[in-house]
């Protein structure tokens, strides 16, 4: 059963060489690499179904970045490169409750001899941390599981 025609991706021949470079290069990441082999397919006048046999992926897949590509293409490659265009969106996440000079103040005490803090241990601990970032106000409340995380990929690791 036929279904609906998936929009007509036209390529100008810059977007079309941006698209192979990403497509062939070594130092592409293979999202980017797929996603630009879509859009090619796409532009070549496969449908979202065919692209997603021809890829080994699901169809909707090949729907998106149908429609994302064609949702920027009103954007010059000089604006918006062919790379950003086939990049995730970002996505909204709660805010961090630590600022800048708490995490500085944790980073600080977790780079300090626990001796010197008058506790019986000779590292620092999530639970230990979280104690001593308690009793020093740095903040009000931290559980050991957050003060050990932020211990093991550092304070100012991504959040």
């Amino acid at each position: 059963m036929k279904g609906p025609k998936p929009p007509v991706v036209t390529l100008s021949t810059e977007e079309r060489q941006a698209l192979e470079k990403l497509s062939k290069a070594h130092g592409t990441p293979q999202q980017i690499a797929l996603r630009a082999r879509i859009v090619l397919l796409a532009s070549e006048g496969l449908n979202n179904e065919q692209i997603g046999r021809a890829l080994g992926m699901h169809r909707d897949m090949a729907r998106l970045w149908r429609g994302r590509w064609l949702a920027g293409q009103g954007i010059a490659l000089k604006d918006l490169s062919a790379e950003d265009r086939l990049s995730d969106l970002h996505r909204a996440g709660k805010p961090s409750a630590l600022t800048a000079d708490q995490l500085c103040q944790i980073a600080a005490l977790a780079c300090e001899q626990p001796e010197g803090s008058e506790r019986p241990i000779s590292q620092w601990t999530g639970r230990e941390v979280a104690d001593e970032i308690m009793k020093r106000g740095i903040v009000a409340q931290i559980s050991p599981r957050h003060a050990a995380r932020l211990l093991k990929r550092g304070v100012s690791g991504p959040t």
